[in-house]
């Protein structure tokens, strides 16, 4: 999906120990044992402005995911960590590619129960990192591969993190390059146009069943690249401003190229008389989008320790790109240590952005244009976001599994509202054990 193709994002982390004594003999390792996560979560939405029937029809989607991450120290200076996750969802929007197959009244606001209602994302993730003997200078090197039921990636990345001023100071570098090639799926109805010899489909393209303009002959072409690169690289710069205060400063550019839009997408146009099966509108065409695309995005964070209990963390980003669209991100978040062990976790965080170049509401663009789209998630909102975190930590690991020692448990919950009218919740969970 566009969502979850709008790149999928992935974020190191480094946990780092030094300690010497007066001859420099002892070095600590950077992971004393082997660390398990055991990540999961489960996102709902709602909402009525579907890009697959067009800009309209029910967005209601439900997802759920597993992750374990596993981090194995090789030696006192490098650790191998392998991520893999898996996610499964029902989506009534993409069961609409096909609204035809599921034995009911085909309806964009009615989901249909066919092949196209449910799929598995799948990613596997391996990640070397190497640390020098002071702890001053960490790279790390990964390789990714994810498939879904109409795309197959691969990707590749490596970072570089300089510590400075007794390690007050940190400097990185990062770059990605994710290959993609799509498996291109089209509206049912436009399946028959993408070759020439099949434009008689017995099931669809019954003139009879057709309600409004019977002389349905859309001007579909099939897309011809298949394939999208992005790349991407990265600039940080944190400081440790105070005993109580620290800043960081982000800097990443993204470059896209080949296929942008998304193939089953349907757009609808004010100039073409309106077909209808059932209550479904047949498309007009698919989305239309630039084959490249360029992005930037600048962001800080500042963190100030208020006193034992309270720890104020603010985050804010300004985003860009070629194809029009800019936004602001904003956020709070505000741990409460209640006691050695528990933490609570409030937060919130707002977004506003203005809408892509290319984008319009359902039955607003022209068969005239180059490029076109009806999806929301490129359109002009703002949207709220509150959430609430609760986690347990337990340095000693005194809760014991077989051989697993408890280190902590996170639980968080999101709420998520944007003025477009989609609504979204999600619920995370993690826990974290030591091998011993």
């Amino acid at each position: 999906m566009f969502q979850r193709l709008i790149f999928t994002t992935f974020i190191f982390s480094f946990t780092i120990g030094f300690a010497q004594d007066s001859s420099n003999v002892y070095k600590k390792r950077i992971l004393e044992n082997t660390e398990v996560d055991f990540l999961s979560s489960y996102y709902s939405q709602d909402g009525y402005n579907a890009a697959v029937s067009g800009g309209i029809g029910s967005e209601e989607l439900t997802d759920a995911t597993g992750t374990v991450v596993i981090s194995i120290p090789l030696n006192e200076d490098d650790i191998l960590t392998i991520d893999a996750g898996i996610s499964a969802y029902t989506s009534a929007s993409s069961s609409n590619i096909d609204p035809f197959d599921g034995g009911k009244l085909a309806d964009p606001f009615v989901a249909s129960s066919g092949a196209s209602a449910s799929d598995l994302w799948g990613n596997v993730t391996g990640t070397y990192s190497h640390s020098s003997d002071d702890r001053n200078k960490i790279w790390s090197a990964k390789a990714s591969v994810s498939t879904e039921y109409d795309y197959f990636s691969i990707g590749a990345g490596g970072s570089y993190t300089k510590l400075l001023n007794e390690k007050n100071t940190e400097l990185s570098v990062n770059l990605n390059v994710y290959l993609d090639t799509w498996n291109t799926i089209y509206p049912i109805e436009l399946r028959s146009f993408a070759n020439s010899s099949n434009q008689n489909d017995p099931l669809i393209f019954n003139r009879n069943s057709i309600i409004g303009n019977q002389d349905y002959n859309p001007n579909f072409t099939e897309l011809k690249n298949k394939r999208r690169n992005s790349y991407s690289l990265g600039f940080g710069f944190s400081q440790i401003l105070s005993k109580k205060m620290q800043a960081s400063l982000a800097l990443d550019f993204v470059q896209q190229k080949g296929l942008l839009s998304t193939p089953f997408q349907r757009v609808y146009f004010s100039d073409v008389a309106d077909s209808f099966i059932e209550n479904f509108q047949l498309a007009d065409d698919i989305e239309r989008l630039p084959d490249s695309r360029f992005k930037v995005a600048v962001g800080g964070r500042l963190n100030y320790y208020i006193n034992e209990i309270f720890v104020l963390r603010s985050y804010y980003r300004f985003y860009t790109d070629d194809w029009g669209i800019k936004s602001h991100t904003a956020s709070l978040e505000l741990p409460i240590k209640i006691s050695q062990k528990f933490t609570l976790y409030p937060s919130y965080r707002y977004y506003i952005q203005t809408a892509a170049d290319y984008f319009a509401p359902y039955e607003s663009h022209l068969s005239t244009e180059e490029f076109y789209t009806s999806d929301y998630d490129i359109s002009e909102y703002s949207a709220n976001q509150y959430g609430f975190g609760v986690s347990y930590t337990d340095l000693l690991t005194d809760f014991k599994f077989w051989n697993f020692g408890l280190k902590s448990i996170d639980l968080k919950y999101n709420k998520y509202d944007r003025d477009s009218g989609l609504s979204s919740s999600i619920i995370t969970g993690g826990f974290k054990f030591i091998i011993e």
